[in-house]
């Protein structure tokens, strides 16, 4: 987990990366919070369009009953949220063939928002061709 090790630390820059590490959601969820920071993962499996993305983010991330299921309400989570939070988001690859506009809408708001230094994001599993840097 030394990729992952660094940004808890501090050591590494937060930012959206590429994740190949084959970890349990358990282990990774465990180091996260052992390191202080919050921990959400979203699974991507059967998430091809950006209805069902609003729902599974709202979810992980325990969203409030008034969440808008759009772009701005999940800034609105994430920022409300509070301390430093990492978002594990396994099989991101359906959506980003199925639905590259919403896919890539999604990375760029979080990577405005990683530029605070209280979010990171770990894109884990197989998908299309993304210019994101790899943390592995």
């Amino acid at each position: 987990m030394s990729g992952l090790a660094g940004i808890l630390a501090g050591h590494h820059a937060t930012g959206v990366y590429r994740w190949h590490a084959a970890f349990g959601v358990a282990d990774v969820r465990h180091t996260v919070e052992h390191a202080g920071w919050r921990f959400a993962r979203v699974d991507g499996i059967g998430v091809e369009d950006r209805t069902a993305l609003m729902e599974a983010f709202g979810a992980a991330l325990q969203a409030p009953d008034h969440y808008g299921r759009n772009l701005d309400a999940l800034n609105d989570v994430l920022r409300d949220l509070g301390g430093r939070l990492l978002l594990l988001w396994d099989e991101w690859g359906p959506l980003a063939r199925a639905d590259r506009g919403t896919f890539d809408a999604v990375t760029h708001l979080f990577s405005e928002r990683t530029g605070k230094g209280d979010l990171a994001v770990l894109l884990r599993g197989e998908g299309p061709e993304v210019d994101l840097p790899s943390l592995d």
